[in-house]
């Protein structure tokens, strides 16, 4: 067998598999969207049948999804009922603020220490951008904004810290989205955040660590707060 048709072979036998690993990443990000957006509704049974049908995807890729978004913390399965798309209460909620203190003021403090010039003009940029559409949009919209257009993940990156970011852009990160999503508009203060991110990449800029870690702990603990207030009230 000449060396060119072993390769050809060697490639036909992990095509498939490269074929249905792309489809279940694929169909993984659109269930995120989903889900976080409230597409599928918090507390809904997972049907395999009815997301195969829904997607036009075959079973296979779909329950790699699944395992996934359950990795993601984005379903859970409850025994003598199955799958079910995570409900985000007000005492997990307290929970995911207060790793999210610790965790995003750890993640400024590095980012005060090893971001890049480059990285600092690209969050300026952004947050020059949200200043000048945040009276456009619609309530806590602002809010939804995710990626490279999410303040927040861009720190995160800037920490360098590959610990940090795996733990605060997976699984804690979109339960965050979700949370953002599904909150009231009267919860949101679009103005007053866009301030304190400001101030927060004010001290990134002048490498000023400990007031990065203190300026993004803050600013969390502040909406944390405001969660608990609204559990009171309940």
């Amino acid at each position: 067998m000449s060396e060119n048709n072993a390769l050809s072979e060697t490639l036909e036998s992990v095509s498939p598999t490269s074929k249905e690993n792309t489809k279940s990443e694929n169909l993984t990000a659109l269930l995120v969207e989903a889900i976080v957006s409230g597409e599928i509704a918090s507390g809904s049974k997972i049907s395999e049948p009815e997301l195969a049908r829904r997607y036009e995807c075959s079973r296979g890729p779909l329950r790699e999804a699944i395992m996934r978004l359950e990795g993601l913390g984005l379903i859970e399965r409850i025994p003598h009922v199955g799958a079910r798309v995570i409900t985000l209460t007000p005492a997990k909620l307290v929970e995911l603020y207060a790793v999210r203190e610790a965790l995003e003021g750890m993640a400024a403090r590095l980012a005060a220490r090893n971001i890049k010039q480059d990285e600092l003009q690209g969050i300026e940029d952004l947050l020059t951008k949200h200043s000048k559409h945040i009276d456009e949009v619609e309530g806590a919209s602002y809010f939804h904004q995710y990626g490279d257009f999410d303040f927040h993940y861009r720190v995160i990156l800037a920490s360098r810290n590959e610990k940090l970011i795996n733990l605060l852009c997976g699984e804690l990160y979109h339960l965050l989205r979700m949370y953002r999503y599904q909150s009231p508009k009267t919860q949101s203060r679009p103005n007053h955040a866009l301030e304190e991110h400001k101030f927060i990449l004010h001290a990134i800029r002048n490498r000023d660590e400990e007031l990065a870690e203190l300026a993004m702990r803050r600013h969390i603990a502040g909406s944390r707060k405001a969660i608990e207030q609204q559990i009171l009230k309940d």
